[in-house]
């Protein structure tokens, strides 16, 4: 076992249910109007229920307080995970979105959602995940009348019966047991605990895969390339530090991330976030820019 592997995930040891399969980063900044932070707002989330938690990672609610006439937003930098969401009365299914969003909210309200594990959506769609990624879809394109009625029924519910109503709703729809799943988990667990991946080279090499079937494997169980996946979570991870730590040199955070490359890092981290890591760093020093973790 690799000291970078602690808990046991890797080289073809199957991913156990309560291994994260997605990081806990991603929310880049929570800004009112004029900049300044809002501070009544929070982002909890919820385990599945252990039978359901080789294809669900967690449940998550967003909700906020604002005074009257004020807005705010909330920018994300998405999951390789597909979500089914609750937002203002409407289940949606959306696919994993490949570049930042901001939401803006007023008022007092939340947001309810599943995210559901790399690999683990595409059981219940039944098709390739790269079909839906870079989508929203209504769940009832999926489910049929049962998902509008399910979102009726949670709309005006506390957050345990909403888990009780989504949980006995995904166990009538459960679908048969996949091995490609479990095995595109523990490919995606590696990429984001094993500090030692730099390249998708070293993912072949670790699972005995060639490069092409790998590829083919994300398309259709993931949506996305495993450079992708890599890419995301070591700039879900820097966004964090340098947001934390905002006076530790970047390229410091660069190379503890597998680049090696500065000029690569720059140009991958300033397509994500929006602003070079000197001024996303700078940013959050001055509150303008932050990250919840």
């Amino acid at each position: 076992m690799k000291p970078s592997d602690p808990r046991g995930i890797l080289g073809g040891v199957p991913t156990e249910p309560g291994i994260a399969t997605t990081s806990e980063y991603g929310v880049l900044g929570v800004r009112a109007a004029f900049g300044e932070p809002v501070e009544r707002f929070t982002l909890d989330r919820y385990p599945p229920a252990a039978e359901l938690a080789g294809l669900v990672e967690r449940y998550w609610v967003v909700s906020w307080e604002l005074p009257p006439g004020r807005e705010a937003s909330i920018t994300l930098l998405p999951h390789p995970c597909v979500n089914v969401v609750l937002d203002r009365g409407r289940l949606t299914v959306s696919g994993i979105g490949r570049d930042r969003f901001t939401y803006a909210y007023r008022g007092v309200g939340g947001v309810f959602g599943i995210k559901f594990r790399p690999g683990g959506f595409l059981p219940f769609l039944g098709r390739p995940l790269s079909d839906i990624t870079g989508a929203v879809l209504p769940a009832e394109q999926l489910w049929g009348p049962p998902a509008a009625a399910l979102a009726e029924q949670m709309t005006p519910a506390g957050l345990d019966h909403r888990v009780a109503l989504v949980e006995a709703f995904l166990r009538e729809r459960w679908p048969p047991p996949d091995p490609q799943v479990a095995f595109v988990q523990r490919i995606v667990a590696a990429l984001l605990h094993d500090r030692t991946i730099a390249r998708v080279e070293d993912v072949t090499e670790m699972f005995g895969i060639a490069p092409r079937t790998l590829q083919r494997l994300f398309q259709r169980y993931v949506g996305v390339s495993p450079k992708w996946v890599l890419r995301r979570y070591r700039l879900h991870e820097a966004a964090a530090v340098l947001a934390r730590e905002q006076h530790r040199p970047w390229a410091e955070v660069a190379a503890e991330l597998g680049y090696f490359d500065q000029s690569h890092f720059i140009r991958d981290f300033t397509a994500a976030i929006g602003m070079t890591p000197v001024a996303y760093a700078h940013a959050c020093r001055r509150r303008e820019a932050p990250i919840s973790t």
